[in-house]
């Protein structure tokens, strides 16, 4: 029964590799083998899970918005580096993420933060949501700039 069962999870890797993969792990004797030497194919030893966890965890430490940089464009970064981490096993609470983006935003969002941070149970705020949130004050930000370039 053990062999059937170990034929069978084989079988199942194999069939979702392509052949350059498969070269790496054809020695392999049985599934348990050939899924730790899938595990260094595409995520590295130990030490390289270690390294990649430490760069990742530093851009998110400094991670800060950049200069005529959109919200969509700061989330889609900011989700890189997050699902980048969870592959590796690095986890944050959903606080712990909307508190970091919103400490990210430059002076222009001040007001917002501050309104977000008093009217939102941070806990439980999506990401999405607060995502959205600051889309449209972006979108309001820049209608009220140009605005005020049409009065002058």
């Amino acid at each position: 029964m053990a062999f059937t069962k170990n034929g069978r999870a084989m079988h199942i890797l194999i069939c979702g590799m392509d052949r350059d993969i498969f070269n790496n792990v054809e020695k392999a004797t049985n599934a348990h083998d050939m899924w730790n030497m899938l595990e260094v194919t595409y995520q590295g030893t130990n030490s390289l899970k270690e390294t990649k966890i430490n760069i990742l965890t530093c851009q998110y430490e400094l991670f800060n918005m950049h200069k005529d940089e959109t919200i969509a464009q700061i989330f889609s970064r900011f989700i890189t580096v997050i699902n980048s981490l969870n592959a590796l096993g690095k986890s944050f609470s959903n606080i712990d993420l909307v508190n970091k983006v919103l400490r990210s935003l430059p002076r222009a969002y001040r007001s917002k933060v501050v309104a977000i941070q008093e009217a939102k149970d941070l806990t439980k705020l999506p990401l999405e949501e607060l995502m959205g949130s600051l889309m449209t004050h972006e979108i309001l930000m820049k209608e009220s700039n140009e605005g005020d370039q049409e009065d002058n």
